[in-house]
């Protein structure tokens, strides 16, 4: 890496082609696989707000192909989630250039 350079500007995150790719389960309880959470706790209640959050944010931080965006996420619950999400600037803007739609839920709130 060059002097100067972070890591974070650098960091490569995945973006489907399409929202409507993502038809992941919007209830029930997800197992996430170690490869995309190795934390204690990788399993998250998607009737429970604060574990959809979790769940969203850590499967656009860490999927490394867009067949496990597709597994885990859901477009409608996407969208709905997106204003409330805490991401990395870098991967919240390559989204957002990507689909222009979440840049104005995210105004909306």
């Amino acid at each position: 890496m060059q002097p100067g350079v972070r890591y974070a500007d650098i960091r490569p995150y995945t973006v489907p082609e399409s929202l409507s790719e993502l038809a992941g389960p919007t209830s029930g309880i997800v197992s996430l696989p170690l490869s995309l959470d190795w934390s204690q706790q990788s399993r998250y209640d998607l009737s429970v707000d604060k574990d959809r959050r979790r769940l969203y944010e850590t499967v656009i931080r860490e999927a490394m192909d867009v067949s496990e965006l597709r597994r885990f996420l859901d477009e409608g619950l996407l969208l709905h989630l997106w204003p409330s999400l805490w991401l990395p600037g870098r991967a919240k803007s390559l989204w957002q250039e990507r689909f222009p739609q979440l840049r104005s839920a995210a105004a909306l709130v």
